[in-house]
């Protein structure tokens, strides 16, 4: 059985989920998720989007139309209101972009391999470049949004199966750019 925060859900796609106390839930930016016909909510722990202890749902209007592959995107950003943050997970592959509560966009990730693999934790966007060639590398990183001091980011990337990434988050080219667009410098990123 899934579990979920009841608030802001409608009651007629709640069957098979229980209600748990906010207080319940873990301290490390997880999310629970599912979906129905009309809308699809994730369960994030509150912390990672400024309020003090629990969980908050943030909900996603985004029509996706069953699993989603390598090179796949869905993008809405005609809603929401507040702060653009992002939460990537990695175990899913997947990367969820947030106006406020509403999830705007979400696309397949490539990441890290074994030996260079994408660090967990909470980060901010430190740096904006839409034509960033990796001085490293030797390697084009178009609508880069600079995580840490070492250079790891996201940017676009051929975003396909059996490719990785030197610890970037690789996106598919159409959403980097609209992800440029809607993040800035200090935006809140989570990587889980």
């Amino acid at each position: 059985m899934r579990l979920l925060a009841l608030s802001a859900v409608p009651l007629a796609v709640l069957a098979g989920y229980a209600a748990i106390p906010a207080t319940s839930l873990p301290a490390v930016p997880v999310a629970a998720t599912f979906t129905s016909a009309r809308v699809r909510v994730h369960l994030v722990p509150s912390a990672t989007i400024g309020t003090p202890v629990g969980a908050r749902p943030v909900a996603s209007m985004l029509q996706v139309r069953g699993p989603m592959r390598f090179g796949d995107f869905v993008w809405n950003d005609t809603g929401g209101s507040g702060d653009v943050w992002i939460r990537v997970d990695l175990s899913r592959q997947v990367v969820s972009v947030f106006r406020g509560v509403d999830e705007i966009g979400t696309a397949v990730i490539l990441f890290g391999a074994d030996g260079r693999e994408t660090p967990r934790g909470s980060f901010t966007v430190l740096e904006r470049d839409r034509d960033h060639r990796s001085s490293t590398y030797d390697a084009a990183m178009p609508f880069m949004l600079r995580l840490t001091a070492d250079g790891v980011a996201i940017h676009a990337s051929d975003v396909r199966a059996g490719y990785a990434t030197h610890g970037c988050i690789g996106v598919p080219p159409g959403f980097a750019s609209r992800l440029f667009d809607v993040a800035r410098r200090g935006s809140a990123v989570f990587i889980v």
